[in-house]
């Protein structure tokens, strides 16, 4: 029986959202075929192994489980494997043949903690610390759509440093090359943290710096009158893209709150679309998977415009959330795959992968 290790929490303003979707995954995991432990990470970095109930965990309470925690280090010598776990007898080691890092936004999907599971030579479910910094780059992850020739909207890149030194030149080029309304977003955030919609052009300046409070980098990008779509993708270097899904936001933007706290958004699954734009969906979506170098899973993210219907590339998230009411599950349980063969087929994948 192989063991898995499965990471939740995490320095991130997603932390909680990760709580909810590792307790899913640990849920689901088959227990004939895999032993399990957890690890997790508080908002300030530190490390635990819990032995306690997954319902803790979910609910956030699992750090105040005393009796249940031990601090623990994931070791980059690639011949413990594992982890070193700091108990009342002293140090021990504890192999593990394969990570599961459920940790959503910075610190987690970004290749930060990739980088480490590769230097500590343990394999682990999704894309790799390469592929995971591209995808969380919304500056970088536009650039190869460009290059690769996949539709999106128009955007604008822009540092801390250069806004500083033009402001006024960026609102006049965002003004006359994206018009209104806009988005700002951080170039490196996740689920739409930092994230604005501008309406007009005296709203810019406290949006642009709502983003640089989470990033030295930001986006801006056209404002689209379209319809959200989202397509599951899974799979190394012959991705599937079996199902594509609709979203009508309960807020104005399919937000933080809209993603993971409210639960009146209205999801479709299938997305109530052609069939043209149902397979360029799916088309486009392997597309930029391919050419991010992803690997193990993705959600990828579009809009279809509703004055003449295109297809634009939105973003991709590398580790998508698997909470209650999250897109990514609900689209390939549609497809017929179940939630535990979702994860069998993940942690299989990180076999292939690395193993």
């Amino acid at each position: 029986m192989k063991h898995v290790l499965i990471l939740f929490g995490g320095v991130s303003s997603e932390h909680e959202v990760s709580l909810r979707s590792a307790a899913a995954v640990i849920d689901h995991v088959d227990r004939d075929r895999w032993s399990v432990s957890t690890v997790g990470i508080t908002k300030d970095g530190k490390w635990y192994l819990y032995t306690g109930e997954t319902a803790k965990i979910a609910d956030g309470s699992w750090i105040r489980d005393t009796a249940n925690l031990t601090a623990a280090a994931l070791s980059p010598d690639r011949s413990v494997h594992g982890l070193t776990v700091f108990d009342a007898n002293g140090t021990r080691q504890m192999r593990v043949d394969v990570v599961f890092p459920v940790l959503h936004g910075k610190n987690g999907e970004d290749g930060a903690m990739q980088g480490f599971l590769q230097l500590a030579g343990i394999p682990f479910v999704g894309c790799d610390m390469l592929s995971s910094a591209m995808c969380m780059d919304k500056a970088v992850t536009n650039t190869i759509a460009d290059h690769i020739g996949v539709p999106q909207a128009k955007w604008l890149g822009v540092t801390r440093t250069e806004y500083a030194q033009d402001a006024e030149g960026l609102r006049k080029k965002a003004a006359a090359y994206l018009g209104f309304p806009l988005f700002v977003k951080p170039a490196n955030a996740g689920s739409s943290v930092g994230v604005t919609k501008v309406c007009a052009p005296d709203a810019l300046d406290s949006a642009v710096a709502a983003a640089f409070a989470e990033d030295a980098k930001i986006v801006l990008e056209e404002g689209i009158d379209g319809i959200e779509l989202e397509c599951a993708v899974i799979g190394n270097e012959s991705p599937e893209a079996p199902m594509v899904g609709e979203i009508t936001p309960c807020n104005d933007f399919y937000d933080y709150e809209a993603k993971y706290v409210a639960a009146d958004s209205a999801l479709h699954i299938p997305a109530r679309v052609d069939e043209e734009t149902f397979r360029t969906v799916q088309q486009d979506a392997c597309r930029i998977y391919r050419a991010l170098g992803c690997s193990g899973l993705s959600r990828v993210d579009f809009f279809r415009r509703k004055s003449d219907g295109k297809v634009l590339f939105n973003e991709i998230n590398t580790i998508p959330g698997f909470t209650s009411i999250s897109m990514y599950a609900k689209m390939l349980v549609a497809a017929g795959w179940t939630f535990g063969g979702i994860v069998e087929r993940l942690l299989t994948l990180a076999l292939e992968k690395w193993g």
